[in-house]
This record gives C-alpha cells, sequence and structure tokens, in this order.
C-alpha cells in the first residue's frame, strides 16, 4: 500500500516544455546580470557548473555547493556579490516566463485528493533550481505551497543529487521516513523519473502524451499516460 506520492514538477503538474523554457529562461538572466557578467563568459560558465550540479551522486555537499564552488570563481566573484542580484532576478523577472507554461486541470483535484487520503506528498523535481523558483512553479501550477503542507519540495538548496542519480531518491526516502515499496513516482522523464525510482523499488507512473509506448518494456511501471489518466487510475487507489 502506497504511504506516499512523489510528484514532478513541469511537464507533469506544471505544462512546462523544457526545450522551450530553459533557453527563455537562460536568455532573461543572461540580459539581466550583463552589466557584471559578460554573456560570453556568463552563458558557458553557467552551463559547465550546471553540468557539475548534475553530475552531483549524493557521495558530496549539496547542489547548490557543487554550484557555488564551480561558478562563482570562474566569474570572477564572491557568492555575497551575486546571490542578491540572482534574488532580484527570481523576484523580477522570473515570473514573465509564467507566460510559457500552462495550468493543468487535475494537478490541484490530484494534490487535494491525496491530501485528503493522508498520503505524504513530496515535490520531487529535479533539484536545479532555488526553492524560490521552485515554489513560483507550483503557484503557477495552481498548487502553491501556501495551500499545501508539502512532506518535501527538493530545491537545489537541500539536495545531494540530481535526478539522474538514484541517490536523489535514497535521499527522498530517507527524508519522508519510508522504504522503496511505499512510494509512489509519477512524473515523464523516463530517465529521470522512471528508471532511477523503480531501480531502488519505488513503484513509478509514466506521465506521457497519448499514444506514447514506454521507450523500455523490461522497466516495470504502475502505469503510464497522461496526468488525464493517471487522475482517473489513482482514483481506484484505496490508502
Amino acid at each position: 500500500m502506497f504511504k506516499a506520492i512523489l510528484l514532478d514538477l513541469d511537464d507533469t503538474l506544471l505544462s512546462c516544455s523544457m526545450d522551450i523554457f530553459f533557453p527563455a529562461y537562460i536568455g532573461y538572466l543572461t540580459r539581466y546580470v550583463a552589466h557584471m557578467i559578460p554573456p560570453e563568459v556568463f552563458v558557458p560558465e553557467l552551463t559547465r557548473a550546471t553540468r557539475e550540479m548534475d553530475a552531483n551522486d549524493g557521495t558530496g555537499t549539496t547542489n547548490e555547493a557543487v554550484f557555488s564552488a564551480s561558478f562563482y570563481p570562474a566569474v570572477g566573484y564572491e557568492p555575497d556579490e551575486l546571490v542578491p542580484l540572482f534574488e532580484r532576478f527570481y523576484a523580477e523577472e522570473f515570473p514573465k516566463l509564467r507566460a510559457l507554461t500552462q495550468r493543468r486541470p487535475e494537478a490541484r483535484f490530484l494534490v487535494e485528493w491525496a491530501f485528503e487520503r493522508g498520503y505524504q506528498v513530496a515535490i520531487a523535481t529535479n533539484p536545479f533550481f532555488p526553492s524560490f523558483p521552485v515554489e513560483q512553479r507550483l503557484e503557477w501550477a495552481g498548487v502553491p505551497v501556501t495551500d499545501f503542507d508539502y512532506a518535501l519540495v527538493t530545491s537545489y538548496e537541500t539536495m545531494h543529487a540530481t535526478k539522474a542519480h538514484p541517490a536523489y531518491y535514497r535521499e527522498i526516502l530517507a527524508r519522508l521516513g519510508r522504504q522503496p515499496h511505499e512510494c509512489l513516482m509519477v512524473g515523464d522523464h523516463w530517465d529521470w523519473d522512471v528508471v532511477p525510482p523503480v531501480s531502488l523499488g519505488i513503484s513509478a507512473y509514466w506521465i506521457a502524451s497519448d499514444g506514447d509506448a514506454p521507450p523500455d518494456d523490461s522497466v516495470p511501471l504502475a502505469g503510464h499516460g497522461t496526468l488525464a489518466d493517471f487522475w482517473e487510475w489513482v482514483g481506484q487507489l484505496d490508502p
């Protein structure tokens, strides 16, 4: 019997194609900091530091610490010189990216249903971002932290691995105090939301477009389909 539901955010609870969103985000951020860091320095160093963060496998420091150790020395600033600038960016410019996203009406019904039935609910988004922009996107999805007392919302400040590594899910299990068989992961990215959790014994529901077949039949799934399909599927669960 499931005790906890882990929910991906982008292109699961919120329609947000990273192929469109992420380049737009980089463009906004690059322009915002250009008076301090020229684009020809900022973009490559941001990309390099993000890749190093993605390689974080749970054996060392937080994702934020990995990013900081790589990025700030490379651009010639101390964190306390740039962090306030990034915070202003997330308050002033990041909200403009909301236009590139779209709410999925099933998202709020699903989260409300999970809380009403006593599940622990964790937002298991890939922890590349600080908590503030993660919380903004939850608000865009109609499931804000002000309305729901999530057991965990992953972000780069607290997590010690990214979704590419099973260690990310081990850390979630430890934080929730749950065994793998007690958890269900729901997400759209096969290599992040399905393969790593299943390797640990966590059940996974793959959010996919109509007609999409699982890339690997050897990976067992609890089910697959759209978020609307999942909403129908969870109605059969009896906690």
